[in-house]
């Protein structure tokens, strides 16, 4: 199922819900399920997986211009895990309104998350050569991620007056 399928599914689903709610009650909900969410997405990048539970493609190995690798034993590559600094609340933002709620990346780590997210044509560093990244999915949703919008709605449905 493709991005925008998840979405509109989730979207259908959860809009009728949520009109049982009223326009501050659907606001609160939302933050909170957009605040899990985003735990949920950083504790998945950390752990290197893409929403369907695969790895991610691990880093090409860096060599020096003598040809000495600069990073001898595989194991090492995980103490510098990718996306350390873009899963932080810092740069993971939310915003949450009475109509829905939104995860992504703002200022200029979006534009590194895209390439990764989509797998594009990209330059490695700035003048230098492109690279073809590999697809790594940032964002994205997993069944638990479903079962926890879910509960959380319905936690607000059975909360509200």
């Amino acid at each position: 199922m493709s991005g925008a399928d998840e979405l509109q599914a989730v979207e259908k689903w959860a809009g009728t819900l949520l009109m049982q709610l009223s326009p501050a009650g659907r606001r609160k909900a939302m933050l909170d399920i957009a605040r899990e969410l985003r735990r949920s997405q950083q504790a998945r990048i950390a752990s290197q997986q893409d929403p369907d539970g695969t790895a991610y493609t691990p880093r090409k190995i860096k060599a020096k211009k003598d040809g000495k690798k600069l990073r001898g034993k595989r194991g090492r590559i995980k103490r510098a895990a990718m996306f350390a600094k873009l899963r932080t609340a810092r740069y993971m933002q939310l915003e949450a309104t009475p109509a829905g709620l939104a995860i992504g990346f703002a200022g200029r780590v979006a534009r590194i998350a895209r390439i990764h997210q989509l797998g594009e044509l990209a330059p490695v560093a700035p003048g230098g050569p492109n690279a073809q990244y590999p697809t790594r999915r940032l964002l994205g949703f997993t069944d638990v991620d479903r079962e926890l919008i879910r509960d959380r709605l319905l936690h607000h449905i059975a909360m509200s007056p």
